[in-house]
């Protein structure tokens, strides 16, 4: 029984850390689904708006009014030097996109810890972690 849950915690750390990925990698993923979900790409090619770019936080979204309409903004300075500018569809249909993607990842470690959980030990005898 002790060596089924050490199995298992084993398992899971090595899923959590294969699914790590650099902030890079992270920033580009959410700027492909952020263009993907209908956000506006706007360079930030004078110095007054890599100026403004510098106001906002990077690499996260966040609101705000402009006259009647609430837009989303997502200023990534390091990857392209731009803003994403988004509606409310474009806001709706990103967050979909992600619920969708962390579903698909979650399913995929399931299946991964389900399929591990089978896998036989037995013939590698007690205590293989502690080689």
């Amino acid at each position: 029984m002790l060596n089924r849950v050490r199995m298992t915690i084993a398992m899971i750390c090595c899923g959590v850390l294969a699914a790590c990925a650099s902030p890079q990698e992270r920033a580009s993923e959410k700027d492909d689904m952020l263009a993907a979900a209908g956000f506006t790409i706007l360079p930030a090619n004078t110095p007054e708006r890599r100026e403004q770019l510098q106001t906002l936080p990077p690499n996260r979204v966040v609101q705000k009014t402009q006259g009647s309409h609430v837009v989303f903004l997502y200023a990534d300075p390091y990857a392209c030097g731009c803003l994403y500018i988004g509606d409310q569809n474009a806001w709706d249909t990103y967050r979909r996109q992600q619920f969708q993607a962390n579903l698909a990842r979650e399913q995929q470690m399931t299946a991964q810890m389900n399929e591990e959980a089978a896998w036989n030990w037995g013939p590698w005898g007690p205590g293989w972690w502690r080689y």
